[in-house]
């Protein structure tokens, strides 16, 4: 029989995820039982006319504040926020104060700011460190984060991705063997499976990519689903199902990493990937990483990366089944640039696929994998002549920006011809940020791009893709990378 507290946990873990019933049981749960809190959370949020602080968008709905409203549609929330409020705005949601700066020019404010002065650790550490493990990404100092990302960022470099742009296509040539000439099948399932062996194989190397078999491949899941607006909000002690699965996957996934570590230390064995790279860099204080500072940034660097590329890999695809006339002259393109016979793909090629590379950028502009993007602020931060006081989450929202009607034209339009001219949002440095900018600029935003450029050349080769009864698939706001509900798609084997 399930404990109160198992009882608990599932309620926690379904109200995080967007279940209206458990909303209102959680809501009376938590008004009896965290009172204290709503005394520090709720009370304590400015309100209208208090100083300069940015407009405060008010809820009766004590502790949860728009925790609902927010989590139905977020995209719609903000943009009507935008519209009424304008560029910078605050609301709260489960006892926390979130002030979203919209539009280029607010946006700023985060990606130029001081680590010290907009923190990312106090935002992100307690979604990344259950997954990652202690010692590594936000878990350390930010100067100590930096270091080990420019230790990654050797092992991403062109002459790695010259060697993986066949390893990709081999891999999703061998994926794809078992869907036979025609069907339908749920692109992002199959997506996310293939991300994870090529970027397992690319980034962590054939030893670990020999290791991964279905076992495995369901403690990744389970690991990524650390990332979940569950672990964001809520406490890390609380005994919800997928907090669970998380802390026993990430124990079992160290393990096997420990094992393949060890053993390349003791046989003095040298191999050209990512393992041996982390074996070799040292901190400039001349230190080695540890076997536990290796594991958890081989963690991180496969599960940082795989929501982006599987989340894009999948809205893309579907972009171009419903976009007939695009998605031939993607595979037009195929021959122009690699010949008629269409030989194996290689690293120059890809750079030369326009097109296709005008399509994943509408397509990153269009869905971005992350919505929000939040720093924590521990000084006083001006913008737009209001003052954000310490304490409050700062987000900007890439989705948002990508959609403005100030910036772009025909916003909600997929049109990669758009990236034709140089900059389609000249003089708005932010208007475009699918990978972040300035100082946390995602590491692997390049390997994204060989990657899925790599996938789609070898699909658009293969197959020709088609949306089922004109169903292009909605969002799905329940998790924290914003996913395709209901991703199935038709296909039909090429006659070349």
């Amino acid at each position: 029989m399930p404990s109160l507290l198992d009882v608990g946990g599932f309620m926690l873990e379904r109200v995080a995820t967007g279940s209206p019933l458990s909303m209102v049981l959680v809501a009376a749960a938590f008004v009896l039982s965290l009172g204290y809190l709503l005394q520090l959370g709720f009370w304590s949020q400015p309100r209208p006319g208090q100083g300069k602080y940015p407009p405060y968008i008010s809820s009766n709905i004590p502790f949860l504040g728009h925790a609902v409203a927010f989590g139905k549609n977020p995209i719609e929330f903000l943009e009507n926020a935008y519209e009424k409020y304008g560029p910078v705005f605050s609301f709260t949601m489960v006892g926390k104060t979130f002030t979203y700066l919209l539009g280029s020019d607010a946006a700023a404010l985060i990606f130029n700011s001081k680590n010290e002065d907009l923190n990312a650790e106090d935002v992100y550490s307690r979604l990344t460190t259950p997954v990652f493990g202690k010692g590594v990404a936000y878990d350390v100092p930010n100067p100590v984060f930096l270091e080990q990302k420019k230790m990654l960022k050797t092992g991403l470099n062109i002459a790695q991705f010259k060697q993986h742009v066949p390893v990709i296509e081999k891999e999703t040539k061998e994926y794809f063997k078992s869907w036979g000439d025609s069907g339908e099948r749920n692109l992002f399932e199959a997506l996310s499976e293939l991300i994870i062996l090529t970027a397992s194989h690319c980034l962590h190397g054939k030893e670990i990519r020999s290791l991964l078999n279905e076992k495995v491949a369901q403690l990744y899941a389970d690991l990524d689903g650390g990332f979940t607006h569950a672990a964001w909000l809520l406490p890390g002690w609380l005994p919800l199902p997928s907090f669970r699965r998380r802390d026993r996957a990430h124990r079992e996934i160290k393990n096997i990493f420990y094992k393949v570590i060890q053993k390349r230390r003791q046989s003095g064995e040298r191999e050209d990937d990512m393992v041996q790279t982390l074996l070799d860099v040292t901190y400039k204080d001349g230190r080695p990483l540890t076997d536990d500072e290796i594991a958890g940034m081989l963690i991180g660097l496969l599960l940082a990366g795989q929501h982006t590329s599987s989340t894009t890999s999948a809205w893309l695809g579907f972009f171009l089944a419903r976009d007939k006339s695009i998605q031939e002259q993607c595979y037009a393109e195929q021959k122009a640039v690699c010949g008629e016979d269409l030989r194996p793909l290689n690293y120059d090629q890809l750079k030369d696929l326009n097109l296709l590379d005008r399509c994943l950028k509408e397509t990153l502009r269009l869905r971005p994998p992350i919505m929000t993007m939040m720093r924590m602020a521990r000084t006083p931060q001006t913008v737009a002549g209001y003052t954000i006081p310490p304490g409050h989450q700062v987000c900007v929202s890439p989705t948002v920006n990508h959609r403005l009607k100030d910036s772009w034209i025909e916003s909600l339009e997929f049109k990669p011809d758009r990236y034709l001219q140089d900059n389609p949002t000249a003089g708005e440095k932010f208007a475009y940020v699918p990978f972040g900018a300035g100082r946390h600029r995602c590491i692997g935003e390049n390997f994204a791009y060989v990657q899925i450029k790599t996938i789609w050349s070898t699909l658009l080769r293969l197959y020709e893709f088609d949306l089922i009864d004109g169903y292009f698939p909605t969002i799905n706001y329940t998790t924290m990378i914003h996913t395709p509900e209901n991703p199935v798609i038709r296909y039909k084997k090429r006659s070349h």
